[in-house]
């Protein structure tokens, strides 16, 4: 398990997540990170799940595969991560002499916390002539348990590149990995384990709104239960929904995932229009509450004291280095 290595003078900072830290009202937060970030070699790589402000100040924004391999080339002193642990652990793998910050400690992942590596190495242990392919979405511990790591990019790539008899194990997500078996013709085994924010998509809702929006097309993250997908006109990764709205002709699409890309969205395409894909929950939203813990403010402070950084055990990252890059090189050979 990767642990944080705090100042212990500014310990209390951390707990409290910079809550009891006064900014000055009249600061102007993105000239500041701007400041921070020359002064410091300072790189701020975002989700697209972030919220606006933080999109805006970001120095790279993608999904999982395209933040890994920022997060491999960049020459910066500091990685700033603003995403949720699992991808800020992913960086520090990659640059063990880098120093990596994240905004929010408690920005979580719930698939990720849905695969106890004690748990998954004994459900491992059981099918030893099983090869591992986990998403990234994972903690260190369940990465250095598997083969190779995939993204919902190139998982499909991934996949195909074992022998069609090797048998397969894929965790976390059962979703996606549902998704793989279903357009390679698989038979993996699938560990249950789900994302909160793409299971909570209301189909009888979704439905209700193709009715009352014919024109628009519905796309879809596979991470959506296979019910959802069924009904999608389109099925991709953050970053190819992002492209195909970029070049579809269609003006107005239903967007069934996490709402923060509707931001680049809209900047990319803004003559279009966007609907959110409505989820089964009282309070109609379906923003990841991982994700969005994280705040310019808390941005901010995090560069200025360069807390909380992200560290582990060497043994624990060469484990889990191995088939991050070995996900890294097959995708460079696809040209993703």
């Amino acid at each position: 398990m990767a642990v944080i290595h705090v100042d212990a003078a500014k310990a209390n900072l951390i707990k409290a997540g910079f809550l009891d830290l006064d900014i000055n009202p009249t600061l102007d937060l993105f000239q500041e990170i701007e400041r921070l970030k020359k002064e410091k070699n300072a790189i701020i790589l975002a989700h697209y799940y972030q919220e606006p402000d933080i999109q805006d100040v970001a120095d790279y924004i993608g999904d999982s595969l395209g933040l890994a391999q920022q997060a491999e080339k960049t020459k910066a002193d500091i990685i700033v991560f603003a995403g949720v642990h699992f991808m800020a652990e992913t960086a520090k793998i990659l640059n063990p002499d880098k120093k990596v910050i994240i905004p929010d400690l408690k920005a979580g992942c719930s698939l990720s916390d849905s695969c106890p590596p004690s748990l998954f190495k004994q459900f491992k242990d059981q099918h030893p002539d099983h090869k591992v392919v986990s998403y990234i979405n994972c903690s260190a511990g369940i990465k250095a348990l598997s083969d190779v790591i995939c993204t919902s990019s190139n998982a499909k790539i991934i996949v195909d590149s074992f022998p069609k008899d090797q048998p397969l194990i894929f965790a976390p997500d059962k979703n996606l990995g549902a998704y793989i078996n279903k357009i390679t013709g698989r038979n993996m085994l699938l560990w249950n384990g789900a994302c909160m924010v793409h299971e909570i998509f209301s189909l009888e809702k979704i439905n209700k709104l193709k009715l009352r929006h014919p024109e628009a097309k519905m796309i879809a993250h596979p991470e959506c239960e296979d019910a959802v997908l069924r009904v999608a006109d389109y099925i991709g990764s953050t970053t190819q929904l992002l492209k195909y709205t970029q070049t579809d002709s269609s003006e107005s699409y239903i967007v069934a995932t996490e709402t923060g890309i509707l931001h680049q969205m809209m900047k990319d395409s803004p003559n279009k229009t966007f609907i959110p894909a409505p989820p089964d929950n009282a309070c109609a939203c379906n923003d990841c509450p991982h994700m969005k813990l994280n705040t310019l403010e808390k941005l901010y402070l995090c560069m200025e004291y360069e807390l909380p950084d992200i560290n582990m055990e060497e043994t624990l990252r060469l484990a889990a280095k191995k088939p991050i890059q070995r996900m890294l090189e097959i995708s460079a050979k696809a040209g993703l």
